[in-house]
């Protein structure tokens, strides 16, 4: 299980992902508004998205869970 943690302090902007998508490497899952920038938050590597642990509008600090992602299975 691949979890993506926030890198600083900001609030969910959008999310473009749910639970159960299948992501490849770089494929951005939510966006992020920190100081009118925005910074997306995208997978670093193949995967399902198993957890979002915060919604559109939520405050969130720097080290917060932010998606885990399950490794996908082939075959």
């Amino acid at each position: 299980m691949n979890q993506i943690n926030a890198e600083m302090s900001a609030s969910v902007w959008k999310i473009e992902m749910a639970v159960g998508d299948s992501v490849a490497a770089g494929d951005c899952i939510m966006i992020l508004e920190s100081m009118k920038m925005e910074i997306p938050v995208e997978a670093e590597g193949p995967g399902i998205i198993e957890s979002l642990s915060v919604a559109e509008g939520d405050a969130i600090e720097a080290g917060q869970l932010l998606v885990e992602i399950a490794e996908s299975r082939v075959g």
